[in-house]
C-alpha cells in the first residue's frame, strides 16, 4: 500500500485566492501538497496562510519564513521575515502557458501541541528572463490546530490552479 493518500484535489479557474479546507486531521502528521498553476498576463508571487479549524485565516505576526530564489539568468535572491502575517514568496508564475509547479511538505498542522512547519520548492519561468526555482521554509510560531490553508496571488489571477493534498502514512 502506498504511503501517500490523496485527501483532496481542488481545482479553480480565474481566481486570485484558493482555499483548501478541512484537510488536516489527526490521522497524519505530515502532508504533501502539489500545486500546478498558470497565471494571467502578469508575473507575480503567491503567498500562504493557514486556516484554523473554523476556516478562518490565521494572520498573526507569528509567521517566519526564508526563501531562496535561484535564477537561470542571474544571481540568487533571498527573502525572509521573522514577524510576517503570512508566508510570502512561495512560488512565482509568469502568466505564460508554461505555468509553475510547487511542492511542499507540512508538518504537524493538526497537532495543537506543536508549531507547524513547512518546506517547499518550485520551478517556473519569470517573464522572458528564464527559469526560476525557489526553496522555501516556514514556521507558524503558534501551537494551534489547523484545518487547511489558503493560497493568494499578489496581483492578477490564475487562469487555472490545481492543488492536490496528500497525507503521508508512517507505519510504526
Amino acid at each position: 500500500m502506498s504511503a501517500l493518500r490523496l485527501l483532496n484535489e481542488t481545482t479553480a479557474t480565474s481566481v486570485s485566492v484558493v482555499e483548501v479546507t478541512d484537510v488536516f486531521t489527526d490521522d497524519f502528521d505530515i502532508y504533501k501538497v502539489e500545486v500546478l498553476a498558470e497565471g494571467t498576463s502578469t508575473s507575480h508571487w503567491t503567498s500562504m496562510r493557514y486556516l484554523n479549524t473554523s476556516g478562518n485565516a490565521i494572520s498573526t505576526t507569528n509567521h517566519l519564513f526564508n526563501m531562496y530564489e535561484l535564477k537561470s539568468y542571474g544571481s540568487y535572491t533571498e527573502n525572509r521575515s521573522t514577524a510576517g502575517n503570512k508566508f510570502n514568496y512561495l512560488f512565482i508564475d509568469d502568466g505564460s502557458s508554461s505555468g509553475v509547479g510547487f511542492t511542499m511538505h507540512i508538518f504537524n498542522p493538526a497537532n495543537a501541541l506543536y508549531w507547524t512547519q513547512y518546506i517547499g520548492e518550485s520551478e517556473g519561468h519569470y517573464s522572458t528572463s528564464g527559469v526560476i526555482a525557489t526553496r522555501t521554509i516556514g514556521t507558524l510560531k503558534e501551537a494551534v490546530q489547523l484545518g487547511g490553508f489558503q493560497l493568494t496571488r499578489y496581483t492578477g489571477s490564475w487562469d487555472s490552479i490545481t492543488i492536490r493534498t496528500y497525507g503521508i502514512r508512517i507505519d510504526k
